[in-house]
């Protein structure tokens, strides 16, 4: 009888532990099933659609400091201002080697000298023709004259006599004509000579001209005050997203480059790549509140100016948006990183939830509603989205929906609540 009794309590004491350790099994189970997926209530009131990015500081009206279009090769630094150096107009921020231009000069020089004597003996050799066709002319009339006297004479000069003055007057004036006839053919051919070498002058005039003009266009000065902002070195193999090193003295740079700028203090501009998803939020006029990273506390009003085109690779689609600052001040520089925000629209009496709460798949957009069989698709329509909320259509007030994918959520929670209960169990 005691046995029974021993047995009988031995059962109800294993029934109780196997009750209790499967009532912690389901609970362990029921607790990770319900944390795995957070959730989030639809809203509605007031929606500030706003755009976030960052941007750089730049000068609106810049003067930038080019490497001038001289030869056909790299041209070597010299001479440059430290970053950040602060200049008045007319003063030298950049020189490049001349050396090559010098050579061109003297070179060009020499050809003006050797083309000037050329222009001096081709109008002495045209004034010694002069002087001889005169001669040439003088000695022609002579003829002609003394011509002209025999044939007076020929009435009392026997026939013969006659005829050969007729035929020396003849011969003389045919003399005369020719001789003016050269004379002219010789200065037409003197004045072309002149001229040629004058030409010649003129051109090696031009070409000396030209070697100075460079060499004084390698001497770059600033137009403007202002603060000297060295451009990056990208003459030569350049990799995308890749920093190149700034210009420095001794560094070779091609016609055309951008060396060195200098903003205009008084017209700031900020240069921000926006993310694509916003594109349809923005537009030119839009008021835009700018933070400086450098210079906590301080904040500057400014509006889009212009919307750039889009670019990047297809996961990260970014366009460029330049914002005018209405005010700027002394501690600005060129190159700080700031941080924008753009108040693009305001929507009273709308429904919104957070933008994690919102998928997209075959071309709808749908969210995870909470039913009493569990988490089911409904689809949507959205109203407006940015990089944080989404005003939509298709839900109700107070509905609760997934910040997640239920069906991934459960997947990846399923070995953590085995384990889970595993250990609930064992204890």
């Amino acid at each position: 009888m005691k046995l029974r009794l021993i047995v009988l309590t031995a059962v109800v004491i294993a029934i109780g532990v196997g009750s209790w350790g499967a009532m912690r099994f389901v609970k362990a189970a029921s607790t990770g099933t319900t944390s795995t997926v957070p959730t989030t209530r639809v809203k509605r009131g007031k929606v500030t659609v706003t755009v976030s990015a960052r941007g750089e500081l730049q000068g609106g009206n810049s003067e930038m400091l080019v490497v001038p279009m001289v030869g056909g090769g790299d041209i070597a630094i010299t001479s440059l201002r430290q970053a950040g150096e602060l200049v008045e107009a007319g003063d030298v921020v950049v020189a490049f080697d001349t050396t090559q231009q010098e050579y061109n000069l003297r070179e060009a020089q020499a050809d003006l000298a050797e083309a000037e004597q050329q222009v001096i003996r081709a109008e002495a050799d045209s004034e010694a023709t002069a002087q001889e066709a005169a001669y040439a002319i003088l000695s022609a009339e002579a003829d002609v004259k003394t011509a002209e006297l025999d044939v007076k004479a020929n009435a009392v000069q026997p026939a013969i006599v006659q005829k050969q003055n007729e035929m020396a007057l003849a011969a003389a004036k045919d003399r005369l004509r020719q001789t003016q006839q050269d004379i002219k053919n010789k200065q037409t051919t003197s004045a072309s000579g002149i001229a040629i070498q004058k030409a010649n002058q003129n051109k090696a005039k031009v070409m000396a001209d030209l070697a100075q003009k460079n060499i004084d266009s390698m001497t770059i000065k600033a137009k403007t005050s202002g603060y000297v902002n060295i451009q990056q070195n990208t003459n030569g193999m350049v990799f995308w997203g890749m920093q190149m090193p700034p210009f420095q003295i001794g560094d070779a740079a091609r016609s055309g480059m951008a060396v060195a700028q200098i903003p205009d203090l008084k017209s700031w501009e900020v240069s921000a790549k926006v993310g694509e998803l916003d594109r349809g939020h923005l537009n030119p006029g839009q008021r835009v509140a700018v933070k400086i990273v450098a210079l906590a506390g301080k904040e500057y009003p400014g509006t889009i100016k212009s919307l750039g085109g889009t670019s990047g690779p297809p996961w990260d689609r970014r366009f460029e948006t330049r914002i005018v600052l209405d005010q700027g001040s002394p501690e600005l520089r060129p190159g700080l990183s700031s941080n924008l925000v753009i108040t693009a629209e305001t929507i009273d009496n709308a429904l919104w939830v957070p933008f994690q709460a919102v998928f997209e798949s075959d071309g709808r957009s749908f969210v995870y509603r909470r039913t009493p069989n569990g988490f089911a698709p409904k689809d949507i329509a959205l109203v407006k989205r940015s990089e944080s909320q989404v005003v939509l259509n298709g839900l109700e007030e107070g509905d609760e929906v997934a910040m997640s994918n239920p069906d991934q959520s459960n997947k990846q929670a399923a070995p953590q609540q085995q384990n889970g209960a595993m250990k609930a169990l064992s204890k």
